[in-house]
């Protein structure tokens, strides 16, 4: 996402990630803390988005 999104008001998140772990966090809300899961997790999600098999 570039400057100009995150100024009108668009949702920014950044994903970090280390071996074995993905760290996700929103950056309009830098106190509510990284949600950090396995990479497997991760990609099962991931999957799941794509799919449109969350609801």
């Amino acid at each position: 996402m570039d400057g100009d999104q995150a100024e009108r008001g668009a949702n920014c998140v950044e994903i970090g990630q280390a071996p074995g772990l993905v760290g996700i966090r929103d950056t309009k809300n830098r106190d509510g803390g990284t949600l950090v899961v396995g990479r497997a997790a991760f990609g099962a999600f991931l999957t799941a988005v794509k799919t449109n098999r969350l609801g």
